[in-house]
């Protein structure tokens, strides 16, 4: 059963956020909040206007933590799931003529800009199921939370979990970011270093009294450059790792010979490891270096072994993929909650100067869960 539209009579208005009609076409609904620029660090605007439209919803009970909310059905179902998403999006680009950006631009039936694949779309999607699907056949918790696209600490995820865990309890989690209608289980863990070379500062025209830490850098890229990282079979799913230097620097002066580098190194390595396994890794690898960890943050187990996401898979009808990202089905795995990626939109668009999501995506993303929840048990 899905719930009618409210009347004009019954539905409140706000002057204070802006007013997001949630029982329309779900893809015109993803363009408003597009709308409503949310770059981490500026959510509140969005997250007043959902706070707006879910507050009218009469079978939701809705908290609100920073700019992050939860918005609960307590209907005493068997299983309770969770549909989470992050209302962020990473800076605007500063390509002039770029289409990912805000506002967002429809092109036939393709939606530009900014947050049209990571995640607006998935965001929609819960507002629509949570405005129309009144007879869900599972309990849902859905999950608006800001600061993902930052470092982990700024999380609001993270912080409900800390504030009001009891408001995260569930059977299994779909966070919808984007994986082109396909379930994506689990998520690679990521971690990051510095390894780093000391030298001797001289002036570069009497180079041989000093001792060049930007040369001696040579082997640490060598070795990332032989590299073959791994493919490792984690509960059925293939997980490519990878490591990389996605950063150097050293040198004060075009005339001064550099008496310190470092090289940045992103690990991101399979879910059959944790943080400490990779470190360990890493350690063995640039031995003789002086290295330290600067982040770390473990993956998540695919999970999809559990029968209320076995179920969700077969529902999907399409064979399960592995994240090769880290995303936050690792906070969910982390509280023992199974959770799978599922949402519309190419990952591989987000972040792009030309993200964007189709129509027809979204559509398909919200008549499959909305089969899934509906149907009977």
């Amino acid at each position: 059963m899905v719930h009618s539209k409210p009347s004009p009579a019954t539905t409140p208005t706000t002057t204070s956020a802006t007013n997001l009609d949630l029982y329309g076409d779900v893809a015109d609904l993803t363009a408003t909040l597009m709308d409503i620029e949310s770059v981490s660090g500026n959510e509140r605007a969005l997250a007043d206007a959902i706070e707006s439209a879910l507050r009218k919803i009469p079978s939701l009970q809705v908290h609100r933590d920073g700019d992050s909310l939860v918005a609960r059905t307590t209907l005493g179902r068997a299983e309770r799931v969770i549909l989470a998403g992050h209302l962020d999006t990473v800076p605007l680009p500063t390509t002039p003529g770029s289409r990912g950006t805000v506002p967002s631009a429809w092109d036939g039936e393709t939606l530009y800009g900014r947050g049209a694949t990571d995640m607006k779309g998935g965001v929609a999607v819960q507002l629509a199921l949570a405005a129309t699907l009144s007879e869900p056949n599972r309990d849902i918790t859905f999950i608006f939370y800001d600061h993902e696209e930052v470092e982990g600490s700024k999380s609001g995820l993270g912080r409900l979990a800390r504030n009001n865990p009891e408001l995260l309890v569930g059977d299994f989690a779909i966070l919808l970011e984007p994986t082109n209608g396909t379930v994506e289980g689990g998520c690679n863990g990521t971690s990051r270093y510095k390894v780093r070379t000391k030298g001797v500062a001289a002036h570069s025209a009497r180079a041989w009294m000093g001792e060049n830490a930007i040369h001696a850098a040579a082997p640490i890229l060598q070795i990332l450059a032989v590299y073959q990282p791994r493919t490792v079979n984690v509960d059925g799913l293939e997980y490519r790792e990878s490591m990389n230097a996605v950063r150097i620097n050293g040198g004060i002066a075009g005339n001064v010979i550099p008496d310190a580098c470092e090289v940045e190194v992103n690990y991101r390595f399979a879910p059959d490891k944790d943080v400490a396994a990779a470190e360990a890794h890493v350690f063995e690898l640039f031995a003789g270096f002086d290295i330290i960890r600067t982040d770390g943050a473990g993956g998540a187990r695919p999970g999809l072994q559990h029968p209320v996401a076995a179920a969700f898979v077969a529902a999907v009808g399409q064979a399960p993929k592995p994240k090769y990202g880290w995303t936050d089905v690792a906070r969910f795995s982390d509280l023992g909650i199974p959770a799978v990626n599922f949402g519309p939109g190419d990952a591989l668009l987000a972040h792009s100067d030309n993200e964007h999501v189709t129509r027809g995506a979204i559509h398909e993303c919200l008549a499959a869960l909305r089969r899934w929840l509906g149907a009977e048990l």
